[in-house]
């Protein structure tokens, strides 16, 4: 099947989500993730009418974003991956969002080499909600004290929350993850009501419906778009 036919089918069955979950159609938005993919496959993407995009490693996504640029193609994206220091300049002049903050020295170093000229970078913080040693995000307790700080600093807008659970078959084990972090999103936007807390990203292909049932405004999908990773 082409991208377009993926695309048009993956957006069917956020739209059944939605409905089985009793959620406004349009509530949840579609991340499509990028990694390892060429120019033609994000142009066909662009073609279907899919403008918001998710990069894991940053100078592969400096280069997309600088070739569609170049095009006069206006597209979002999104940094989703790890993010080490000494990359964190490009992420900073380069992305609209950053997924993956975890630590308050990152988000320093974001809000200083923000260029003022852009808009501030929106910035989710990565909760590792299954408390997975090989997974970064911070332990929910920390939420609070992070989030107060992030959302001090001038050249970032927090924006929410991201995870990625524990990969599981059993829906009662996805349950329980997403339950928790709509419990700190709903926890995060009380705490900061001044902030524009409007993004929950959970949920991939394997997850979806249950992400959405419990209140994903944002699903990141690869494969199921754009095939097999090259």
């Amino acid at each position: 099947m082409s991208i377009q036919q993926n695309l048009a089918e993956i957006h069917q069955q956020i739209t059944h989500d939605c409905q089985q979950a009793d959620r406004t159609l349009g509530s949840v938005k579609l991340l499509a993730v990028s990694k390892t993919k060429p120019f033609s496959a994000i142009a066909e993407a662009v073609a279907a009418g899919q403008t918001a995009f998710g990069e894991n490693y940053v100078q592969e996504g400096v280069e997309k974003i600088q070739y569609f640029q170049s095009q006069r193609v206006q597209l979002e994206w999104h940094f989703i991956g790890p993010l080490q220091s000494n990359k964190s300049r490009l992420v900073a002049e380069h992305f609209d969002w950053i997924e993956t903050v975890d630590r308050l020295k990152i988000a320093e170093r974001l809000s200083q080499q923000r260029p003022t000229a852009l808009a501030p970078l929106n910035v989710l913080i990565q909760i590792n909600i299954s408390d997975e040693t090989t997974k970064s995000g911070i332990m929910p307790h920390n939420l609070l004290p992070l989030a107060t700080q992030i959302a001090a600093l001038p050249n970032l807008r927090l924006r929410g929350l991201m995870a990625i659970p524990q990969d599981s078959d059993d829906l009662s084990v996805q349950q329980q993850a997403f339950s928790r972090m709509q419990q700190l999103f709903q926890q995060l936007q009380l705490a900061l009501p001044e902030q524009q807390i409007d993004t929950l990203s959970l949920g991939m292909s394997g997850d979806m419906a249950m992400a959405i049932k419990c209140g994903s405004t944002q699903v990141r999908i690869g494969t199921a778009i754009f095939g097999a990773r090259s």
